[in-house]
């Protein structure tokens, strides 16, 4: 996941399986309006409990057919089979042209913030996937990360050795959890490191296209929205522009790790590239259609002004 330039931003994608002939449609519209970014991978997301699996795999041979053919990854949990079941999977992607795995636990049948509970014959951990698949397949391994604790958290302490041990079984690069606060994900790399971890840590970025909605699931999964961003939001939904004050909140936020020396991204686009692809553009890294030559953004704060005004 290095990128092979220090100016170079390496993207990535996180799409989830169409259910019906719609939202297959809506897919296929986000994936080719990103495809030109040139991204290290899409990757594909699977059910809370593996109930999605079919849908995760007929979407990973839809991006690699013929009519789309764009680097994928899937992901896999240890939630919803038996370790033979979930590494049959796991070569069954493989087969059908990933080239990289998301390995997770996975979370309980009520989603993110669920009880988790093995399969009598599955995989207890991520750590156990993340060996297995190391020694399975010939898949590069991404894992999961989290700035702020996960629902599960048992301290910082437990969690960064948790993560470390995913890393020593053959992880290659973290993704991380969404969030808000830049600071928020800063100390988390520090403390990453200082925990003797070194392989790269990408930022997962949520671009806000329904505040409600994604208030609601940052609160089930653990991650926090600042004060002065759901204020924001509250003047900005009053105006009708809160399509411009997302725009420029992400665009902002990137835009600032870039400062600060990330150079990676890890989109969660729930399949609408608007946000994404708007974002990207602002930044500069859509060699077709920027929207200027450096990503000078119009920070929030400044939109809220103009909202005001």
């Amino acid at each position: 996941m290095t990128p092979s330039s220090p100016d170079r931003i390496a993207l990535s994608f996180e799409l989830f399986p169409a259910k019906n002939d719609l939202t297959d449609a809506g897919l296929r519209r986000c994936v080719r309006a990103l495809s030109p970014l040139k991204p290290r991978f899409f990757s594909v997301t699977y059910g809370a409990n593996g109930s999605d699996r079919e849908r995760t795999l007929d979407t990973i041979r839809t991006l690699r057919g013929d009519r789309i053919d764009v680097p994928v990854a899937g992901h896999l949990t240890c939630a919803g089979g038996t370790r033979q079941e979930v590494l049959d999977i796991a070569r069954t992607c493989e087969d059908a042209g990933a080239r990289w795995t998301v390995a997770l636990r996975g979370d309980g049948d009520k989603g993110a913030g669920g009880a988790f509970i093995p399969h009598e014959n599955g995989f207890a951990c991520a750590t156990d996937l993340v060996s297995a698949l190391r020694a399975e397949t010939r898949m590069r391994i991404a894992v999961a990360g989290y700035p702020e604790p996960h629902p599960d958290s048992h301290g910082e302490a437990a969690d960064l050795d948790h993560l470390k041990r995913k890393v020593d079984a053959g992880a290659e690069v973290i993704l991380t959890q969404f969030f808000f606060d830049n600071d928020v994900f800063l100390r988390y790399v520090e403390a990453v490191r200082k925990a003797g971890i070194d392989v790269p840590v990408v930022p997962g970025i949520m671009p806000i296209r329904d505040f409600d909605k994604i208030a609601n699931f940052a609160g089930r999964c653990g991650a926090s929205i600042p004060r002065r961003l759901a204020d924001r939001f509250a003047k900005a939904k009053e105006r009708g522009a809160t399509k411009e004050l997302a725009l420029a909140v992400c665009a902002g936020q990137c835009d600032e790790l870039r400062e600060e020396g990330v150079r990676a991204f890890h989109f969660y686009t729930l399949n609408d590239a608007t946000l994404t692809l708007g974002t990207c553009q602002a930044l500069g890294l859509d060699p077709i259609n920027p929207v200027d030559d450096g990503g000078n953004v119009q920070s929030g704060e400044e939109i809220c002004e103009s909202i005001r005004a």
